[in-house]
């Protein structure tokens, strides 16, 4: 709520090969808001996977996605701009706009 959104959190286990594959799961962590991954070109990636995730930013390689990206995901979602059309399951923040 620290820029008037309200979300939920929900957290999700993915155990096998095939369910990171049916979920486009990249590596944890993953964080999508309203099913879209924060990462951007992260629809484009086929790279799914049981592994740790390394962002790459500007900055260098990071273990977690910059608060930048999560920043935009959750504005581009309250304003309706975000894609859902490759982000189907919902991992991260959802908005409640």
């Amino acid at each position: 709520a620290e820029h008037g959104v309200e979300a939920d959190l929900e957290l999700r286990r993915v155990e096998s090969i095939e369910e990171a594959e049916h979920e486009r799961f990249l590596g944890s962590p993953t964080v999508r808001v309203d099913g879209v991954d924060v990462e951007p070109g992260a629809d484009e990636r086929t790279d799914f996977g049981l592994k740790c995730r390394i962002y790459r930013t500007g900055e260098g390689a990071s273990g977690a996605p910059p608060r930048a990206w999560i920043e935009a995901a959750i504005a581009a979602a309250g304003s309706g701009k975000a894609d859902h059309s490759t982000g189907r399951f919902g991992y991260g923040a959802r908005s409640s706009t």
